[in-house]
Order: C-alpha cells, then sequence, then structure tokens
C-alpha cells in the first residue's frame, strides 16, 4: 500500500486500497473526500481525515436504543400534552394553558403564519419524526422493513433542523423569569414532562446511524469501478448521496438519482451561492421590521406598553435580569446578525484559494452558523407563550405585535440560506478545474463554462 502525502494534505495510508472497499466508500458532505470506512464496533465513530466531518457513529443495539428513547418521548410528550402546562394568577385573576395553547391564542390574535410555526417545531414535527423513528427500527428489530420505510427513512434526514423542543424549554424559562415579578405563576406536570419530552427527543436524534441504518434496511451495492479514495469524489465524477450516504457515479451532465434511496443528485447543490445571497438579502430586509416595530404590546390597568426586541432587553437589565437579558440580547440580536454576515462572508471567500488551515476555519464557521441558527426562535416561543398564558383584558394582558412575524421570517429564512450553501465549494481549489467533469464546471464559482461545453 503506498504511503506519503499527496496534494490533498492527507496521508494516503490512511485509507484502504479500491479492491478492500468495494461496500464502505463515503463522499464526504462538507469537503467531498472520498473515504473508505474501517469496521466500526460500538461507541466508534469514524471521521474525515480532512475536515473532521462524522461520517458514521455506532452505537451499542442501535435498534433497540432508538427504540426506547422514541417511545418514552412519545410518552412524555403526550403528557406534556394533556397536562397543564403553566398557571398564573395576579390581581385576583388566573389562568392556566396548556401546550396547544401557545399556538392557538397566536392564532386568535391574527398570528396565524406564527402560531402554526410555533405548533410545527415544537410539537408536530417532533411527533412525526418520533413516530418515523419508532416505525423503521421495529421493522429493523424484526428484521423485516414495514411498508414505506424507505420513504420514511429519506424524509426522517429533513425534519432534524426544524424541531425546537430544546429551544421552546429555553423561552419557557425566559417567560416565567419575565412574568415572576407580576404575577404568582406555578408549574404544571406538563411542563416537567416537556423537559423530560425535549430531552428524550435530543437523545433520539443522537442514537440515529443513517450509515447503519439504511445498511440494514436495504444493504449496500457495490462501489462503482476505478474509485481511489483519499482524493475528492467529484473529480471522479463521483458524489455521495446527502440521505443514505451511498457514493454514485454521476453522468456527463452531472445528474442522477441515488440508485439505493433514490434521492435526485448533483455534483455540487445548483446555484448554492446565488440561493444563499438571495435568502441573506431576504432575511436583511426581514430584520429591519422585525426590529422597527413591538414584538409584543403589555397592557396594564389599561395602559398599553409596546416591547421592540431591544426595548425588551433593556427592561431586563432594568430589572436587573442581566443574564436573561443576555441570553434574548444574543438569541435576537448577536445570532441572526453573526449569521448574515458569516453566511455573506463564506459567501465571498469561497472564490478564493487557500491554506488547509483557512479552508479548516471557514469549515468551523459555517458548522457554527448551521448550529446557531435555529436558537433565535427563543423570542418568538416567549411571544407565544407570555400571549397565551397572561390575558385579563385591560387589567393585564400581553398581545402580539407585527415584528413577531418578521422575526420568525428571519429565522427561517436565515436557517434556509445556512442549507443552501454547500461547503463542499469550500474545499474545491482553482487548481482542480481541469479535472473536473463539464457539468461540476458549470456549478463551480470560480469560472463560468459556456453551454456549449455541454456538447
Amino acid at each position: 500500500m503506498a504511503s506519503g502525502k499527496d496534494d490533498t494534505g492527507i496521508d494516503k495510508a490512511t485509507f484502504l486500497t479500491p479492491r478492500r472497499t468495494h461496500r464502505r466508500l463515503r463522499a464526504c458532505h462538507e469537503c467531498d473526500l472520498l473515504v473508505a470506512l474501517p469496521p466500526l464496533h460500538a461507541g466508534q465513530r469514524a471521521s474525515c481525515p480532512r475536515c473532521g466531518h462524522t461520517l458514521s457513529h455506532r452505537h451499542f443495539r442501535p435498534a433497540e436504543r432508538s427504540l426506547a428513547f422514541a417511545i418514552s418521548a412519545l410518552i412524555a410528550l403526550a403528557a406534556a400534552l394533556y397536562f397543564p402546562f403553566i398557571s398564573f394568577e395576579a390581581r385576583g385573576v388566573s389562568n392556566a394553558i396548556q401546550l396547544t395553547d401557545t399556538s392557538a391564542s397566536l392564532v386568535r390574535f391574527h398570528e396565524p403564519f406564527v402560531g402554526m410555526l410555533v405548533l410545527l417545531t415544537v410539537v408536530v414535527l417532533p411527533a412525526v419524526y418520533l413516530l418515523a423513528v419508532i416505525w423503521l427500527h421495529f421493522g429493523l428489530l424484526q428484521r423485516r422493513p414495514l411498508p414505506r420505510s424507505y420513504r420514511i427513512a429519506r424524509a426522517l434526514s429533513h425534519l432534524g433542523p426544524w424541531m425546537m423542543a430544546d429551544v421552546f424549554v429555553i423561552g419557557a424559562l425566559v417567560s416565567l423569569i419575565k412574568i415572576a415579578g407580576m404575577a404568582s405563576v406555578d408549574l404544571g406536570l406538563s411542563f416537567w414532562a416537556f423537559c423530560v419530552y425535549a430531552l428524550l427527543l435530543l437523545l433520539t436524534t443522537r442514537s440515529i446511524d443513517t450509515d447503519w441504518m439504511w445498511f440494514s434496511l436495504v444493504g449496500e451495492p457495490l462501489a462503482p469501478e476505478g474509485c481511489r479514495p483519499g482524493q475528492p469524489a467529484a473529480e471522479q465524477k463521483l458524489t455521495g448521496c446527502p440521505t443514505c450516504g451511498l457514493v454514485n457515479r454521476l453522468g456527463h451532465f452531472g445528474r442522477g438519482r441515488c440508485q439505493r434511496c433514490g434521492e435526485p443528485l448533483r455534483f455540487r447543490s445548483p446555484h448554492s451561492l446565488q440561493k444563499t445571497w438571495a435568502l441573506l438579502i431576504a432575511a436583511t430586509l426581514c430584520y429591519i421590521p422585525a426590529n422597527l416595530y413591538p414584538i409584543m404590546t403589555t397592557t396594564s390597568l389599561g395602559n398599553e406598553t409596546p416591547s421592540t426586541i431591544i426595548g425588551g432587553v433593556m427592561i431586563f437589565l432594568g430589572h436587573g435580569d442581566w443574564p436573561i437579558a443576555l441570553i434574548i440580547f444574543t438569541a435576537s440580536v448577536v445570532v441572526p446578525i453573526g449569521k448574515v454576515f458569516a453566511l455573506a462572508w463564506l459567501c465571498i471567500t469561497v472564490r478564493r484559494s487557500g491554506e488547509s488551515e483557512f479552508k479548516h476555519k471557514r469549515q468551523t464557521l459555517y458548522r457554527i452558523t448551521e448550529l446557531i441558527g435555529r436558537w433565535s426562535m427563543i423570542d418568538v416561543f416567549v411571544v407565544a407563550i407570555l400571549v397565551s398564558l397572561v390575558h385579563a383584558g385591560s387589567l393585564l394582558s400581553i398581545t402580539p405585535g407585527p415584528a413577531a412575524l418578521a422575526f420568525s421570517a428571519v429565522v427561517i429564512i436565515t436557517m434556509l440560506a445556512a442549507i443552501s450553501f454547500d461547503p463542499r465549494l469550500i474545499w474545491d481549489a482553482r487548481n482542480m478545474q481541469p479535472h473536473m467533469p463539464a457539468a461540476l464546471k458549470r456549478q463551480s464559482p470560480y469560472s463560468p463554462v459556456k453551454e456549449a461545453d455541454d456538447a
């Protein structure tokens, strides 16, 4: 076996020869390096040797583990939906809410988009995800996949970023601190059940090994002939399926479908930079009214006090609650603005070649940007909880403001921008151009290729 380092900076001895890697080849989703997976045991993980992205993570008894977490999380969610969530009493007025009231109250106040967004991200999508995990892994335990398992497994990979139960817990805690000074608050059994549900949902997502799951569902066909591990996949007219991980060979036009799961495939996400720029511009435009208009209005003894995002931060600071003020300021100001600037900087610098260390820094920035985006929903969840809980007419009530819709749009659009950005472009070098397939050159941001190149 040859050793030494090639032009990618990777030790060739890290990889197995193509003759021994017919079934376990993976193309890294973040840097496009073709890697031969070693045999993995429980507790072990395989990471890309170039960018460090986790390719596979084995668990002990993975089917039983995921099934146990998913069933437990679903039971906790049922309890959170059935029992009272939070109750309060102030000036002789009391009120108790259930979890679904946080969405229904927003709809009553003519904010149906925000209300449906809260319900989808906190209850509906996580419940669908848990049911899908149970369906898939129950069939795997029986060694006989249940009907529609392949389509369900494909959908499973797209739900992860949109489940925000853990963010909702933080939003609930911020809401409790906000109204603690004006009312007596009691936490119902549903609140504690929801905290357990959020933790179990997180453990369920962490327990899924996509590589093992797809291999158990349908096995794995032989890898294409002539694969060279340790080299970028696109140079070899190969691409890894973003859903099941299988390495596929694409034709001259760079389009196809995964032969295992049927997912549409391209060498690079088409028009990745253009989509990202368009979404960033839209998010910036939405962020202006999100800060100019009030996100909620508090009515106390007939006096209305509108509160913007920054105004809410200042109120917490005025009361001495600087940790909560810091959380709100970070989630509602630092994260959205930082995410827009980070993605814009990545879109600009992706056209520049650089040292491997610089590419690693850009890759780390992208990972952080993708990870923290959904935490901006804290402010939206705070509004949803307070609006549903505090409504006693002119005596004491809180209503949503127009900024709630605009800020929700900012969060969703910036998340879509992070998803549309293809991190593999960070690792594409200019000197790869002569070796690239024609279809990949057209998708490359470095130099446009005329349509005549298809001829």
